[in-house]
């Protein structure tokens, strides 16, 4: 007998059921209430420092990255604020360091980047990029046991954060719940042995250009290139109107970066 057949008088089992399909994602159909509940904001912050900085004497360029360093520290110290630093220099030619920032507060991001604008490095700095973006639960992979259940995130265990805005086609908001389900069973099914690459999806609806940040944080680059290129296969991947720019940034402390 093989291990599907049912032994004579006894009912058949009922086959495992996979992840139930939200029917009204949007909430619209059902009338659901706004949620005020608190959670992260991130903001992933790109930074180029002016080309004739290098041409300063080397003693006060030592002495403006301390200031700036500084300034950065005492936040990266705070209890309200999650900071992550990382270079870009020799990766990308339009930004040379990123500061990852979490908080439950928009307004924390805007303090901090004053505070550093104070600094006399800041008339060296300019901004690159900036990508807003909120933390919450997952449509697709929070039925799935072990994905998906928590809001809040611990960046950058990683030594590489791989970060990029992320715009879907307007004909993928028209498919139904069933088939965009379907569609992101099978992309959470092809990335299952990338167990080296962990994932951090935050939502931009209205607070910023793209819909959503991507970022991969990871100690492998070459699993992360295997990933998406495998990735590149899936049905979901005809419905991505927009994913550039892609950052690749390397973890550095704020005394690697500013130290001196």
């Amino acid at each position: 007998m093989s291990q599907h057949e049912v032994p004579p008088g006894q009912p058949p089992a009922a086959r495992p059921r996979g992840p139930m399909v939200d029917l009204d994602p949007s909430g619209s159909v059902g009338g659901k209430e706004p949620d005020r509940a608190r959670r992260q904001f991130l903001n992933y912050a790109f930074f180029k420092v002016d080309p004739a900085f290098r041409r300063l004497p080397q003693s006060e360029q030592c002495e403006l990255r301390r200031e700036y360093g500084d300034v950065a520290r005492r936040w990266s110290e705070r209890d309200d604020l999650i900071l992550r630093s990382y270079t870009l220099e020799g990766i990308r030619a339009d930004a040379d360091f990123m500061f990852w920032r979490i908080a439950n507060s928009i307004e924390l991001f805007n303090e901090m980047q004053r505070d550093l604008n104070k600094t006399r490095m800041a008339g060296w700095v300019q901004p690159a990029h900036s990508f807003l973006s909120l933390q919450k639960r997952s449509q697709y992979v929070n039925r799935i046991e072990g994905s998906g259940h928590g809001v809040e995130l611990l960046p950058g265990e990683g030594r590489y954060l791989f970060v990029y805005p992320f715009v879907k086609t307007r004909a993928w908001y028209d498919l139904s719940p069933h088939a965009r389900q379907g569609m992101m069973d099978e992309h959470i099914h092809v990335s299952a042995p990338f167990k080296g690459v962990r994932l951090n999806t935050s939502y931009s609806y209205g607070i910023d250009d793209q819909e959503f940040i991507v970022a991969f944080d990871s100690d492998h680059p070459q699993e992360f290139v295997d990933l998406v290129g495998r990735l590149r296969y899936t049905e979901a991947s005809l419905y991505t109107q927009s994913d550039t720019p892609m950052f690749t940034c390397l973890k550095a402390s704020i005394d690697d970066l500013f130290g001196g």
